[in-house]
């Protein structure tokens, strides 16, 4: 695999932070401001993070209960696909073609 992150790496790193305004999303997640109108608009339109206004302008993010499940299923799945979570402690296929 490429060292470039999927749109569900970049995604789960905006829903780690929690809390954060815009810049902190920016660089904590390691983004530009374009991806991240995009990647805010989108978590904030199906309903796994909550837009507040702090101050005027000040506009803070916060991850709800809905976007804490997404992450955890996220995670999961960046387990599975990284070959951490094995089934029952070994790693057959189980008669399937590898990729």
């Amino acid at each position: 695999m490429n060292n470039s992150r999927s749109n569900i790496e970049v995604m789960a790193d905006i829903l780690r932070l929690g809390k954060a305004g815009k810049t902190e999303i920016m660089y904590g997640a390691n983004m530009s401001y374009r991806q991240l109108q995009h990647y805010l608009g989108y978590l904030t339109e199906r309903g796994f993070i909550d837009k507040t206004m702090v101050g005027n302008p000040v506009t803070q993010y916060r991850v709800n209960d809905k976007g804490f499940r997404l992450l955890e299923n996220i995670e999961s799945l960046l387990k599975m696909l990284n070959g951490h979570n094995s089934h029952n402690g070994n790693n057959e296929n189980n008669g399937h073609t590898e990729i």
